[in-house]
């Protein structure tokens, strides 16, 4: 990657570079997955490994590849990898090619037990519970699941109105891994002004749970300087389904930071270390803001992790560290 066009710091060290949207993983036998965007936008990656840095250098297997036309054509954005009910699912969004912003979530599943060696199948679009006419008919995208109290949840951002239109994002019960059970619930619009710059924008949702507690990030405005993370949290006993359950902090908990070289940190996901009990945050950022043209075709959007400290609340603390310090013995 040329990087005379930035400051390099001892903050901005990729993890791994030109990989947007990260999503990490560890499985019940302590393996861990990496997935994300990939600049062309047209397919879905994963590596695996050992331990965390051991991604870093682990052969990189393309699973499937876009369609040549019609829908899943453009725009494969956002993977997540979930082993969901004893199997292995992927949750992706994509477009259509002569109509690039017809983005609708996708799902594909794993016919055998290893997500690396293994075959893949297309399964469709994500599907709304029976009685749900309005899920996955808009611009939709960036779905994740998690599971509490014995139920699986999906959480996903799908944009509504008229003109300049808006993207929240809403909450569902699942009744099969690519099923919703219940009809959406609304659980975030862009209520303040750090989610209004550019675009109205609540997406990428991402769920850490500590202490009793449920915590959700998003991400927040346009994809470039401006973009940040919020974050919203409830009880684990909470109705997950009733939005009154939810809080959402007024302010971001992550946002541009120029004198470390940090530009538009947002799109996380959470992994354990390998001791089992510290938390990471898998986010993306840039290591510059002079972006010609589109910001969502810059390259340069590059995978970072960051340890989670925990304050006398017992509530997230999101702070940018230098990259020396994150692997330390």
């Amino acid at each position: 990657m040329d990087k005379s066009n930035y400051r390099q710091t001892e903050y901005n060290t990729p993890f791994i570079e030109q990989r947007a949207d990260p999503y990490m993983y560890r499985h019940t036998d302590g393996m861990y997955y990496f997935t994300a965007s990939v600049p062309a936008y047209d397919r879905i990656v994963l590596r695996r490994a050992d331990t965390i840095t051991g991604l870093q250098t682990a052969e990189e297997k393309t699973l499937w590849v876009k369609h040549e036309n019609g829908s899943q054509s453009i725009h494969v954005w956002a993977p997540e990898i979930h082993y969901v009910d004893g199997g292995w699912y992927i949750y992706y969004a994509a477009g259509d090619k002569d109509n690039v912003w017809e983005i609708r979530p996708y799902v594909l599943h794993c016919k055998g037990e290893d997500p690396m060696e293994d075959a893949w199948e297309e399964l469709g679009m994500m599907r709304a519970a029976d009685e749900d006419e309005f899920s996955f008919h808009a611009f939709s995208l960036d779905g994740t699941v998690f599971e509490n109290k014995g139920e699986n949840y999906y959480i996903w951002a799908e944009k509504t109105g008229v003109g300049k239109q808006i993207s929240n994002l809403y909450i569902g019960k699942m009744e099969t891994p690519n099923k919703l059970a219940t009809t959406q619930v609304l659980l975030t619009t862009p209520d303040y002004d750090w989610e209004r710059i550019d675009f109205w924008v609540n997406e990428g949702p991402a769920i850490l749970k500590h202490n009793g507690k449920i915590f959700m990030t998003f991400s927040a405005s346009a994809t470039g300087e401006c973009y940040c993370m919020g974050l919203m949290y409830a009880d684990e006993n909470a109705d997950l389904l009733d939005p009154r359950s939810w809080t959402k902090l007024r302010h971001p908990i992550l946002k541009t930071d120029g004198e470390k070289g940090i530009f538009g940190p947002g799109h996380n996901s959470f992994v354990k270390a390998e001791d089992g009990k510290t938390d990471l945050c898998i986010y993306h950022a840039r290591p510059y803001d002079e972006i010609v043209g589109d910001p969502l075709y810059d390259p340069n959007r590059h995978a970072m992790i960051m340890k989670i400290c925990y304050d006398e609340d017992e509530f997230p603390v999101f702070s940018y560290q230098k990259t020396s310090d994150i692997f330390e013995k």
